[in-house]
C-alpha cells in the first residue's frame, strides 16, 4: 500500500534519525488545562528530612482532553510517588507560549518545568528561558535508550529532552470511503480523486490547519516537500507548486478556507464530528478519534509520493530558567515525561510514539494497529524538526515566513507564484551561514 522512495531519499532517512534505525515505533499539538500562566513558581525548597518538597509548576499548551488527561496523570503520579509534593500544570495558549517564557525569563521568574513545540527549543533557549540540563543529562542512567535526535542542543548544552515523537498522517473516515467505492489513497493522484467524489457525494474532502505560523509550516510542508520543497534547496518554483495545489483544494471546494483559522485541534474536532473523508492530523488525535468519532475510521501514511517529507516532531521537556527548585524539576521529568512508565502512559492516553528505545517494545505500541501507519510514514517520510541546516537563532522566523505564505496563499490573499518567490527571498537571508 505504501509507495517506494528512492535510494537518496533512504539513506537521508537512516541519516536523519536513529529512531527509525533503532526499530519500526521507536518514534504541534495544542492548548487548556488550568489556569492562564502568571507569576513563577511558588516557594519551593527541601524539607528538613531532605528529601525534596513543594510545589512544580508546569507550563504546556494543551486543550485537547487526551493530552490533558496525561498531564493530568502525570501529576498524579509524580505527587504519588514524592509525599509533599503538588504539581500545578497551567496552560499557557500556543500563540503565547515563547512571548510569555521569555517575558517572564526577563523579569528572572517562570515555570519550573516547560513542555513547549520540540522545534522552538533554540527560540525559547537563545531567549534566556531554559535552563542547561547538562549536569542531570550526564547523570541520568537511562539517558542512553534516547537516539540523539529527541536531546536539543544549542553549542553542545543540553537544554531539552523530548519524551515522545509525534508525526501527521491521513486519517480518513472508512464509511465515507466505503459510499465512494475507493480505497485509502497511496499518492497524492489518488487522493484528489477521491477528495473530488466526496465532495460529489455531499461530503467535505479533508481538514487541516492553516495558521500562519509554526502549526501551519508544520501541516504546510508534507505537501511542500512531496513537490521538491526543502530549506536545504528552497526552490520557488517548487514552492509555488505546492502553495498551489492546496489552494486549488480550497477552490474545488473539497478543503474550506476557514482553515485558516483553524489550530490542529479544530479540523480534528471537524473530521470527527462526521462529513469529512479525510483529516491530515497526528498520531496524537487516537484518543480524541476514539471518544469523539461515531464512525469507522483509520490511518495511512500521507500520500507524498519521492520526495515528500513529514516532520518528526514533538513536545520538548525542560527546566525553567529561573526554576525556585530545578531538581524537584528535574524529578518531576525523570518520573513522567523520560521514564519507561511515563512514555507507555502517553502511548495509552494520547497515541504518542515513545522517544526510549525500550519503551518503544512495549505492547501498548506493539498491539496498536493505529500507529503502524505512523511507524511506516517514520521509515518511509521521516524528516528532522526543524531542519538541521536551519541556523538556530533563524527557526522562529522561518516557519513563521512559511506559515504567513501558506496561510495567504489558502485563505486567497495572495497568488502562490507571487508568496513563493517572496518567502524564498526571504529564506534565503534566514538561512545563510551566521
Amino acid at each position: 500500500m505504501f509507495t517506494t522512495r528512492s535510494a537518496r531519499q533512504r539513506r537521508r532517512a537512516l541519516a536523519l534519525t536513529s529512531i527509525a534505525a533503532a526499530g519500526a515505533l521507536t518514534l504541534a499539538a495544542c492548548g487548556s488545562s488550568g489556569e492562564e500562566a502568571g507569576a513563577g513558581s511558588s516557594d519551593d525548597g527541601d524539607a528538613a528530612d531532605g528529601e525534596l518538597s513543594g510545589t512544580v509548576t508546569v507550563w504546556h499548551y494543551f486543550s485537547e482532553d487526551n493530552q490533558v488527561g496525561l498531564m493530568d496523570a502525570y501529576a498524579e503520579k509524580f505527587e504519588s510517588e514524592h509525599e509533599g509534593v503538588t504539581v500545578e500544570n497551567v496552560f499557557v495558549p500556543y500563540d503565547q507560549m515563547n512571548s510569555k517564557l521569555v517575558s517572564s525569563a526577563g523579569a528572572q521568574t517562570g515555570p519550573d518545568v516547560v513542555v513547549f513545540n520540540g522545534a522552538e527549543a533554540a527560540t525559547i533557549a537563545l531567549g534566556g528561558a531554559l535552563a542547561p540540563m547538562d549536569d542531570y543529562w550526564a547523570d541520568y542512567a537511562d539517558a542512553g535508550e534516547f537516539p540523539d535526535s529527541v536531546i536539543h542542543q544549542i553549542d553542545g548544552t543540553t537544554y531539552a529532552v523530548q519524551g515522545y515523537v509525534n508525526l501527521l498522517g491521513l486519517w480518513y473516515n472508512a464509511e465515507i470511503l466505503e459510499e465512494i467505492g475507493v480505497e485509502p489513497p497511496t499518492t497524492l493522484d489518488e487522493l484528489e480523486d477521491a477528495m473530488a467524489a466526496a465532495a460529489e457525494a455531499g461530503h467535505d474532502g479533508i481538514t487541516l490547519s492553516g495558521l500562519p505560523q509554526s502549526q501551519g509550516e508544520w501541516q504546510a510542508y508534507p505537501w511542500l516537500s512531496a513537490e521538491g520543497f526543502t530549506y536545504e534547496e528552497p526552490d520557488a518554483g517548487a514552492l509555488e507548486a505546492g502553495l498551489a495545489r492546496v489552494r486549488g483544494w480550497v477552490e474545488n471546494g473539497w478543503l474550506s478556507q476557514e482553515a485558516v483559522t483553524w489550530d490542529q485541534t479544530v479540523p480534528f474536532q471537524q473530521f470527527t464530528s462526521g462529513g469529512v473523508a479525510f483529516a491530515e492530523n497526528g498520531n496524537w488525535q487516537m484518543g480524541a478519534a476514539e471518544a469523539d468519532a461515531g464512525f469507522e475510521y483509520g490511518v495511512v501514511p500521507l500520500p507524498l509520493g519521492d520526495d515528500g517529507q513529514v516532520y518528526l516532531g514533538g513536545e520538548g521537556q525542560g527546566i525553567g530558567a529561573f526554576s525556585e527548585n530545578p531538581d524537584l524539576a528535574w524529578e518531576y521529568l525523570a518520573s513522567t515525561y523520560y521514564s519507561p512508565e511515563g512514555q507507555v502512559m502517553a502511548v495509552e492516553q494520547v497515541g504518542s510514539i515513545p522517544a526510549r528505545a525500550d519503551a518503544a517494545g512495549d505492547d501498548a505500541v506493539s498491539s496498536n494497529p493505529l500507529l503502524e501507519p505512523f511507524a511506516a510514514s517514520i521509515e518511509q517520510y521521516g524528516a528532522n524538526y526543524p531542519a538541521p541546516n536551519i541556523p538556530p537563532a533563524a527557526v522562529a522566523d522561518v516557519q513563521l515566513t512559511v506559515g504567513q505564505a501558506w496561510s495567504a496563499v489558502l485563505g486567497g490573499q495572495q497568488q502562490a507564484g507571487a508568496a513563493a518567490q517572496a518567502t524564498v527571498a526571504t529564506l534565503e537571508g534566514l538561512l545563510a551561514p551566521q
